[in-house]
C-alpha cells in the first residue's frame, strides 16, 4: 500500500510531499495543472525510461521517493530478502534522475538497479492509463492480456526458451543437409587441397632455411673471392709468424721458466689460427658453384610462397590447415551418421515443441472463454448490460511448425459489440473512447484481482464517459477499493465524490516561475471542487448542494460528518 510520495524538481514541481491514509484516493484539477506528473513519478519508480527534460529547469537532479507498507505481504518480503534488502514492514523506493539522463535507484537507502525496481514494483502497483486504451486496439497485445489473466506468463517464457533451442537444432540439421548436398563437390575440393600440401612435403620453417641457402648461392663468387683472400692472409702471414714465434718462445722458456705461461698462451693462439685456416680451406671447398641448384632452391621457395598465399601466413599454419582438411574429410565420410543423429534430435524436439504449443494454446482458449465471460460481467456492471465481448482465436495449422513463433500458435483478437443485435467486431473498428475506457477498467479489475497488487492507479480511465456510465464507473472503482488501494486521476465528480482522500492539483506562478502544487481537500473545500467539476467556473448554490449530496451519497457518510 502506498503510504507517501515525495517529488522534488520534477517538471513543474519544486517540492511536494503527500501522505495517504486510505484505500480510495482521487486527484482532480484543471486540464494541464500537472496531474499526469503523479503518474509520471510512479512510472519513474517502476523502472520506466525517463527523459533528462523532466528535470526542472535550472536544477541538476530530480528525485522521487515513495514509501510502501508491505506488512502482511510475504511474497514481497521474500523477494526483497533474496535480493539482500532488509525490511521491517515498510519499503522506501527512490529514483534520482540527473540532467545528463543517468538514473540511480535506491531500495531502503541502498543502491539498486532498474531491473530490481521494475521487479519489485510489479508486486506493489498496477497502472491503468489512456495508453492502455490504445493497447486494447492492437491485436498484437491481446495475447499479453490473456497470458496475464491466466497466469500463463511463466509457461509462455518456458515455451519461448524451448522454441529457441528447437530453432538451433533445426538450423544445425539444415546446415548438415546443405553440406550433404555439396558433399561430393566439397570432398573433391578438399582432396585436391590436401594432395597439394602433402605432395609438397612441407616442413615448418623450411622457407626460412631456403631463403638463407638462396642468398648463399647467389653470393658464391663473392664468398669464394673473400674467402681466398682471408685464407692467404692467415696462412701466409699470421700462420707462419705465429709458428715461428711459438718455436722461439718455447726455447726462451727452456732458459727462463717464468716465460712458460706466455709460451703456452702463444702456442694456444697458434693452434687456434691453424684451425681457423683449416676451417676456411674446408669452407672454400664446400662453396657451391651450381646454377641448377640455385634454380631448384628458387623454385622451391616459389612453391612454398604459393602454398602460404592459399592456406596460411606461415608454413606452420599451412600444416595445421592440412590437418583440418583431414578432419573435415573424416567428418564427410561420417556425414550420414551426423545427419541421422541431428534428424533424430530435431524430430524429438519438434514433437515436444508441438505438444507444448498445443497445451499452451488449449490453456489460452480456456482463459479466453473465462476472460470473455468475466469482462462481459464487468461490463454489465458498467452500464453495458447487453454488451458482447469475445476472444477470437484464428485457425491454426498444427502440421506446419514453421508457422510457429516464440509465442506459440495463437494470435487472438478481442471482439466487442455494445449494441444488441450487432455482431461483435474488432475493437479498432467500432469501439468509442468511452467504451474503451470501460473496457480498460473491466480488464484492469480482472487483472488486479489476479495479480493481487496492492495499489491500482487509474489515469483518467473515465475519459469519454458521463451520466449513468460515469456513476457505474465510480461504483466499480469503489468496489475495487474494497480490496485494493485505488488512486484515481479523474475529471468526473461521480468518482471524486467517493474518495476517502481528495487532492487538488493546481498550477500557479510563484516568484516568476510556474509550478504545480497539490493540496488535500477537506470539508467545504471538497464541496467547492466538486461544484467546479460540475459547473465549471460558475458555481451556483444548486451545484454546491448537489456536490454535497454526491459526497454524502458516494462516500457512505454525510457532509456534516466532516467529509
Amino acid at each position: 500500500m502506498l503510504k507517501e510520495i515525495k517529488i522534488t524538481n520534477l517538471a513543474l514541481i519544486d517540492e511536494l510531499h503527500v501522505s495517504f491514509d486510505s484505500n480510495l484516493i482521487v486527484f482532480t484539477g484543471e486540464t494541464g495543472a500537472g496531474k499526469s506528473i503523479i503518474l509520471q513519478s510512479i512510472d519513474l519508480l517502476s523502472g520506466k525510461r525517463a527523459s533528462a527534460a523532466w528535470v526542472r529547469q535550472g536544477e541538476e537532479k530530480a528525485r522521487v521517493d515513495a514509501v510502501f507498507e508491505i506488512q502482511g505481504r510475504p511474497e514481497i518480503i521474500k523477494a526483497l530478502v533474496d535480493m539482500g534488502v532488509e525490511t521491517e514492514g515498510e519499503l522506501l523506493l527512490s529514483r534520482v534522475l540527473s540532467r545528463n539522463g543517468k538514473s540511480r535507484y535506491y531500495l531502503n537507502g541502498g543502491l539498486s538497479t532498474a531491473k530490481v525496481a521494475e521487479r519489485i514494483s510489479e508486486y506493489l502497483l498496477s497502472v491503468a492509463s489512456q495508453h492502455d486504451h490504445q493497447l486494447l486496439l492492437l491485436p498484437r497485445h491481446h495475447l499479453d492480456f490473456i497470458d496475464l489473466a491466466g497466469d500463463l506468463w511463466g509457461s509462455r517464457e518456458e515455451f519461448s526458451a524451448f522454441f529457441r533451442e528447437w530453432q538451433e537444432l533445426r538450423d544445425g540439421y539444415e546446415s548438415l543437409c546443405g553440406k550433404e548436398r555439396e558433399k561430393e563437390q566439397r570432398r573433391d575440393f578438399l582432396v585436391f587441397q590436401l594432395k597439394e600440401i602433402r605432395e609438397a612435403k612441407v616442413i615448418a620453417e623450411e622457407d626460412i632455411n631456403l631463403e638463407n641457402e638462396k642468398k648463399r648461392l647467389k653470393g658464391s663468387d663473392e664468398l669464394r673471392q673473400r674467402g681466398r683472400k682471408c685464407y692467404a692472409l692467415l696462412h701466409e702471414r699470421a700462420g707462419e709468424a705465429l709458428s715461428t714465434a711459438r718455436k722461439e718462445i718455447e726455447c726462451m722458456a727452456g732458459i727462463d721458466a717464468s716465460l712458460q705461461d706466455l709460451a703456452s698462451m702463444i702456442a694456444e693462439q697458434s693452434f687456434v689460427v691453424e684451425e681457423s685456416i683449416a676451417g676456411i680451406r674446408n669452407y672454400l671447398d664446400e662453396i657451391p658453384n651450381d646454377i641448377a641448384m640455385l634454380e631448384t632452391v628458387t623454385a622451391r621457395i616459389d612453391l612454398l610462397q604459393k602454398l602460404k598465399r592459399k592456406y596460411g601466413v606461415s608454413l606452420a599454419e599451412v600444416l595445421l590447415y592440412a590437418d583440418d582438411i583431414e578432419k573435415e574429410l573424416t567428418d564427410l565420410e561420417s556425414m550420414d551418421i551426423l545427419i541421422k543423429e541431428a534428424r533424430e534430435k530435431y524430430d524429438k524436439a519438434s514433437a515436444s515443441l508441438s505438444e507444448m504449443a498445443l497445451e499452451l494454446s488449449e490453456k489460452r482458449r480456456v482463459v479466453g472463454e473465462t476472460l470473455a465471460a468475466g469482462i462481459k460481467k464487468e461490463l454489465a456492471s458498467l452500464c453495458f448490460e447487453q454488451a458482447e465481448f469475445k476472444v477470437l482465436f484464428s485457425k491454426r495449422d498444427t502440421d506446419d511448425l514453421l508457422q510457429l513463433t516464440k509465442l506459440g500458435w495463437d494470435k487472438p483478437e478481442f471482439l466487442f459489440s455494445a449494441n444488441p443485435g450487432e455482431p461483435p467486431k474488432p475493437l479498432a473498428k467500432i469501439a468509442s473512447g468511452g467504451e474503451l475506457s470501460r473496457l480498460t477498467l473491466a480488464m484492469k479489475c480482472i487483472l488486479a484481482r489476479k495479480d493481487m497488487v496492492e495499489t491500482v492507479i487509474f489515469d483518467e480511465v473515465d475519459a469519454g464517459i458521463g451520466g449513468k456510465a460515469a456513476e457505474a464507473v465510480a461504483e466499480k472503482i469503489r468496489e475495487l477499493a474494497a480490496h485494493h488501494q485505488v488512486v484515481c486521476i479523474s475529471h468526473l465528480p461521480q468518482i471524486a465524490s467517493g474518495a476517502k482522500e481528495h487532492f487538488l492539483v493546481e498550477k500557479n506562478v510563484r516568484d516568476g516561475r510556474t509550478q504545480t502544487s497539490i493540496n488535500k481537500l477537506i470539508g467545504q473545500e471538497r464541496v467547492s471542487e466538486l461544484a467546479r467539476m460540475l459547473d465549471g467556473k460558475t458555481v451556483s448554490e444548486q451545484s454546491l448542494a448537489f456536490a454535497a449530496e454526491l459526497i454524502g451519497r458516494n462516500s457512505g457518510r454525510g457532509f456534516a460528518d466532516g467529509v
